[in-house]
């Protein structure tokens, strides 16, 4: 991203915060005497700081409908205590991307793994997935956006909400496996690496709605997309409640796919087995509805496709980032690369015909 558009973000973010008070140079702000930070800057957004507020400028090529969507429910009233709501912007597009104005909360702090909020986190997933679709449909037809045209790309034809839902409007899919299709994607035109054999195997392997190629199976929930640490907040900042934060991948789908990222993680012995049962008990005990909610139910049996994928993702971006850089991947990479081996050698022991 270039600075000039760091800059108007800042803009953005200075003019939300204090809208009575403009200026030219929000790096000199007289209103609080405060600067714009960069939170972050890449290809999926760019997130600029200004005292209280953040603004974010979303990826190219986002859907319009379906962020209006994702916006809309993020503004429901059903969603309070669970994901941080959005404010009105200053501006709603920038260079052709879309805009949104959110509070400054305190992020996970990766220098203290030992706090890191893994119940809370199993906790507002679990809360997420309960949510009742039929009253968010009041959102969708607000947001005054019938069709999530990533969703209709990702099903071969537009899905409406499940049966039962009471909503006679579209809503977007999930988008959790178009981006571990993005991964694979990205992996391939990195260029050939003896790595990537395994992880294209375990790909292939996997069913068409885990690609993004099909309609994710049912029943749906509303699901988050692209749960880790990262997409938690204390708000208000600085110990507030914690909160789930980024509708970029927000929609209907299984809602396995949100707990597919810590299982791959502690299948591939990246999480410990404590910290892993934080999280699946914090699911438990808030009634999620991806698992069994008896503590001794074996949970893996639904969890399977949904944390294949996520390890083929995370092995793609690790051979993908790691070619660009002119290095071998770094060990948890080789780690989850290891996993797409044993997952691809798995398949090929159960397949049928295969010898014994």
């Amino acid at each position: 991203m270039t600075a000039s558009v760091v800059r108007a973000l800042g803009l953005v973010a200075h003019d939300t915060a204090h809208p009575a008070v403009r200026s030219a140079d929000p790096a000199g702000c007289r209103a609080c005497g405060r600067g714009s930070t960069v939170l972050a800057d890449r290809p999926d957004g760019t997130v600029v700081r200004h005292g209280e507020i953040v603004a974010k400028a979303h990826a190219d090529g986002t859907d319009p409908a379906g962020h209006r969507v994702r916006l809309a429910i993020a503004a429901h009233p059903l969603l309070t205590g669970v994901l941080l709501p959005p404010l009105p912007a200053a501006a709603e597009e920038l260079r052709g991307r879309p805009v949104t104005a959110w509070p400054y909360g305190t992020p996970v702090d990766p220098a203290d793994p030992d706090a890191a909020p893994w119940e809370q986190a199993g906790t507002l997933i679990a809360r997420l997935h309960a949510l009742p679709l039929a009253a968010l449909s009041e959102a969708v037809a607000e947001a005054g956006a019938a069709v999530g045209v990533e969703a209709a790309a990702a099903a071969g034809a537009g899905a409406r909400a499940p049966t039962g839902s009471g909503s006679g409007h579209r809503l977007p899919y999930m988008r959790g496996p178009a981006k571990a299709a993005r991964a694979v994607a990205r992996m391939r035109a990195a260029g050939p690496h003896p790595a990537a054999v395994p992880v294209e195997r375990a790909w292939q392997r996997l069913p068409a709605w885990a690609r993004g190629e099909a309609r994710p199976p049912g029943p749906y929930a509303l699901c988050h997309g692209d749960l880790h640490l990262g997409q938690l907040v204390r708000h208000p900042a600085p110990d507030g409640p914690w909160l789930l934060i980024d509708v970029d991948d927000l929609g209907l789908g299984d809602p396995a796919w949100d707990l597919a990222r810590p299982a791959a993680w502690y299948a591939a012995g990246l999480l410990p087995p404590e910290t892993w049962l934080r999280f699946l008990g914090g699911y438990r005990s808030a009634r999620g509805p991806a698992v069994p909610a008896a503590p001794d139910a074996d949970p893996w049996p639904r969890l399977d496709v949904a944390a294949r994928a996520l390890t083929v993702q995370t092995a793609a971006l690790a051979i993908a980032k790691s070619s660009a850089e002119g290095r071998d991947p770094d060990e948890a990479g080789m780690l989850m690369i290891d996993a797409c081996t044993r997952i691809a050698d798995l398949a090929t022991e159960l397949a049928p015909g295969a010898s014994s």
